[in-house]
């Protein structure tokens, strides 16, 4: 698959089959992951690869509630993608690195830039899975700190996202996008 072709046609996937997941085909994604571009080549993602049952429905436990189901419950659409999906991949950052200087002075006003590293080596990782036949869904909404002391992140390191991954059961739906004409101005802000 081209890259154009799997960035146009990847979609997020909250429904999986129980298939398992052969370890070339994981080892093929996380190899992409490892690729991304990161501040300075600093490279402070660093990647938990979750299978275990129990600690995946612990890991669902963590999601943030941020759907209203028309009966009052509230719940998060991915928690089954996280109990169905035969691999969870978390996706830590070393903190005070990615954007500071080397005397450990921030280098810019956006202070988290680890979000944006990670953020770049998640999409690597959803892109070389959806090349391969398999789903993902980018999950940020998340109590991260409930997450880091399930997986037993260490100080230092903070969670900040993480994707079911495994075959799909259906398709993805393609969401509308926005015309270019509302997002792409040339040389000034609204031209």
């Amino acid at each position: 698959m081209e890259v154009i072709e799997a960035i146009k046609t990847r979609r997020s996937i909250r429904h999986y089959k129980p298939d398992p997941l052969d370890d070339k085909a994981l080892e093929t994604i996380m190899e992409a992951a490892r690729h991304a571009p990161s501040w300075a080549n600093t490279q402070c993602w660093r990647f938990i690869v979750v299978r275990d049952s129990s600690i995946k429905a612990e890991l669902a436990d963590s999601l943030a509630k941020v759907v209203k189901k028309s009966d009052g419950t509230v719940y998060n659409p991915a928690f089954e993608a996280i109990i169905q999906a035969p691999v969870v991949i978390v996706a830590c950052a070393k903190l005070h690195q990615s954007g500071y200087r080397y005397d450990g002075t921030p280098a810019t006003d956006k202070n988290e830039w680890h979000m944006y590293d990670v953020a770049l080596a998640m999409q690597n990782l959803a892109l070389a899975a959806h090349a391969l036949g398999l789903g993902t869904v980018h999950i940020g909404a998340l109590d991260a700190e409930k997450a880091a002391e399930i997986l037993e992140v260490p100080d230092g390191y903070c969670v900040v996202a993480m994707t079911p991954l495994g075959f799909p059961e259906r398709e993805g739906k393609a969401p509308p996008r926005k015309d270019p004409s509302e997002i792409i101005f040339h040389d000034k802000f609204g031209h």
